[in-house]
């Protein structure tokens, strides 16, 4: 069920509404998308103060210092731009329109907005605002995912030049180069007043649906719904994983008896040694983790979706 509509997304919006445009022009599409995006903005009345979009911490700060001159930000980029943004949108309030000029997207298929620059606009100009959750580890907010093992390997195999090669296919590469090179690992997941220790490749805390170039989480999900869902593949053998791969593009790998699941609002990992973790993408901290749901964190433009959480910003 989605969330309730926060009091900070009823007010109305000025029609000419300013805007901080903030574009990533080293993501993927980044520099064919942004002067699409700079157009389509402007003939829908959204008066465009631009900015570079500079490393996470520069971007966190340029979201900041715009806060009491512009009423939403619009960024354009990937996933962990998106990510790098969160505890600015956190900080400041402001609504957030996405352009989706990433490789995967993934939080842009989780909110239904349309993969093109114009379609993306367009849903921005539209107005609707959509309250949604985060995830967050040790402190660190995230859009889509958080995980470690496998997932960690991959995000240092999937560089740039793998990404503007071969694009989502990248992931299935860098996938690939990874499991050369891992290894399972020990883990205690606490979640309440239980504890499950476990021998993993890989444990995830998914928020939203989508992660890594269109794997679900859990097919139920929704990135408002107050809840965290975790996995850990906890396979004997590596060539298991492609059996059940078709069930994870769909989220229903939980079916499977190697695969434990689990829905939970807080949870603590554990590990022998320090395991890294990325979180949307980039390697961000690492365990011990506690794992937290956000609620109602920020408000994104998103299409209706005919539920109370969905409402005009016009």
């Amino acid at each position: 069920m989605g969330a309730d509509v926060n009091a900070a997304d009823q007010r109305d919006m000025p029609r000419h509404r300013r805007a901080l445009l903030i574009i990533n022009e080293n993501s993927r599409q980044g520099q064919e998308g942004a002067q699409a995006a700079v157009e389509a903005l402007e003939r829908g009345g959204i008066q465009l103060q631009r900015e570079a979009c500079g490393g996470s911490d520069e971007l966190a700060d340029t979201i900041c210092g715009a806060a009491k001159s512009v009423d939403l930000v619009v960024l354009g980029g990937g996933d962990g731009t998106l990510s790098s943004a969160a505890p600015a949108l956190i900080e400041t309030g402001l609504p957030l329109g996405i352009l989706p000029l990433g490789t995967a997207n993934d939080l842009v298929r989780t909110l239904g907005i349309p993969l093109d620059v114009a379609g993306a606009a367009q849903v921005i100009v539209e107005g609707k605002l959509r309250r949604i959750d985060l995830g967050e580890v040790n402190g660190t907010p995230f859009f889509n995912v958080a995980s470690m093992g496998l997932s960690v390997g991959m995000t240092r195999e999937l560089t740039h030049d793998v990404k503007q090669r071969w694009g989502k296919l990248g992931y299935a590469v860098a996938t690939s180069r990874a499991l050369w090179h891992m290894r399972p690992f020990s883990a205690a997941i606490r979640s309440g007043d239980e504890v499950h220790k476990v021998r993993t490749l890989q444990i995830s805390i998914g928020n939203g649906r989508y992660y890594g170039g269109g794997i679900a989480v859990e097919e139920g999900a929704e990135i408002d719904d107050g809840c965290l869902n975790l996995y850990s593949m906890e396979f004997a053998h590596l060539w298991k994983l492609a059996l059940v791969y078709p069930a994870f593009r769909k989220g229903r790998h939980g079916m499977w008896k190697d695969v434990r699941t689990m829905r939970c609002r807080e949870v603590e990992i554990r590990t022998g040694r320090p395991k890294k973790i990325n979180t949307d993408g980039e390697i961000t901290t690492e365990t011990p983790a506690r794992f937290r749901v956000l609620r109602q964190a920020v408000s994104v433009f998103a299409p209706a979706t005919g539920s109370d959480n969905t409402n005009s910003a016009e």
